[in-house]
């Protein structure tokens, strides 16, 4: 294991393996919480293969990873597959979107660890192909964003499938009530280890919001990428159909664009993540798909084209720059009517956002200003809007600042 961590280049335990990795190498079970990028994967990882027993060939896997996504289950896979350097230890990947029959051989080789999205490991045990009765250690990663998308009843089925005696660890960004209860349920007097800083948000992310209608936003994005010139950025849109829609339009300027999204098929997905990681995407144009437990540590900026649904995903997306201590940047694209989401982040992450403004940019177009056939301002109306920008948005969100202030 040290060697394997030598050549994977840690030289030092972040605070949530230094933390972790004792207690679970004594077997305790244990609820850590602790944001992204603090590398909780290598936290799990490294007890699951110390406790392995590597003499004979594995009929049936020792270990069995739950995680919310189709790449968190590749990303975790790889970074087994990384520790596990020197061993011959078998580590699998099972996931929606790719065919049964190769998951299926790849079990019946024998696996010692599976790493796997709740649905499609609830297949397998339907269908024979994985048996969970030698299971020592279970792992379930990102547990509140799969309750939040609904896998609790599936999480439930595999734990009851699973030895009784095994070992239980639940790692997730935040332990809301449902999780805890879901923890106290199915662990053993589990230890509560809390790593997240008192300030939610990402010390070393600089996070600002910009005042713009709809209709201005495309043209937003298009001029700030373009003064920030990002090393590598990821573009995060509401909706399916939104992410494909930008993306298009992006990809007629921009030949490293890409987008990722529950649309397409698993092959693209997996592709568009590999491109990523190896820097020949450095635009990606996603739904919040890639919002947790993605590791790609070159991104230097975060753009929230839509503001996120719910607060903790925005603690999520920003997550995504600035991992491991690195630095990084967030701009927020916030509507006149979404004044009171971006309060709602605010008291959150118990962080004011600062306003930025793009000169020479009007952000909110005039009422009668008319969309072409794209989607996007026609340009002789919104070159008519010569208001400052300081001017148009201070209405907006004075009061706002003054209210969250007090919050706070």
């Amino acid at each position: 294991m040290l060697e394997a961590l030598d050549a994977a280049g840690y030289s030092e335990p972040t605070p949530v393996q230094a933390g972790l990795i004792p207690r679970a190498l004594l077997g305790a079970d244990v609820m850590g919480q602790a944001r992204t990028g603090t590398g909780k994967t290598a936290a799990f990882a490294i007890p699951i293969l110390e406790r392995l027993e590597m003499g004979k060939k594995p009929i049936y896997p020792q270990a069995v990873v739950l995680v919310p996504t189709r790449e968190l289950a590749v990303q975790v896979r790889d970074e087994t597959v990384k520790l596990a350097a020197g061993r011959n230890a078998h580590i699998v990947a099972i996931y929606g979107g790719k065919p049964l029959r190769k998951q299926t051989q790849d079990l019946a080789h024998g696996a010692h660890v599976v790493v796997g999205t709740p649905g499609r490991i609830l297949d397998h045990l339907g269908r024979g192909t994985l048996v969970l009765s030698d299971i020592r250690l279970v792992v379930l990663d990102e547990a509140d964003r799969m309750l939040d998308i609904g896998f609790r009843p599936d999480i439930e089925k595999i734990l009851r499938r699973c030895p009784q005696s095994r070992q239980t660890l639940l790692l997730s960004a935040t332990i809301p009530p449902p999780v805890k209860r879901l923890g106290e349920r199915y662990m053993r007097d589990p230890e509560m280890l809390d790593f997240s800083p008192t300030d939610i948000a990402v010390e070393t992310i600089e996070q600002f919001y910009f005042t713009v209608t709809g209709d201005r936003k495309y043209e937003l994005l298009v001029r700030l990428l373009q003064r920030e010139k990002p090393s590598q950025a990821i573009v995060f849109c509401r909706t399916r159909r939104g992410t494909e829609k930008i993306y298009q339009r992006l990809a007629k300027k921009l030949a490293t664009a890409a987008a990722i999204h529950g649309d397409l098929p698993q092959t693209t997905r997996d592709r568009v993540m590999r491109e990523f990681r190896e820097g020949k995407v450095r635009l990606l144009v996603a739904t919040d798909v890639v919002g947790r437990g993605i590791d790609v540590t070159s991104i230097s900026h975060i753009i929230n084209y839509d503001i996120p649904q719910f607060c903790d995903d925005y603690v999520h997306r920003v997550g995504r720059a600035g991992r491991m201590g690195r630095e990084g940047v967030a701009y927020t694209f916030v509507t006149p009517e979404e004044g009171s989401e971006l309060t709602r982040i605010e008291m959150r992450i118990d962080r004011l956002l600062k306003r930025a403004e793009m000169p020479d940019f009007a952000p909110l177009a005039k009422p009668e200003a008319t969309a072409d056939a794209s989607g996007a301002p026609d340009s002789r109306v919104a070159a008519e809007s010569t208001e400052p920008i300081a001017a148009v948005a201070k209405p907006v969100f004075g009061r706002r600042t003054r209210r969250v202030r007090r919050a706070l």
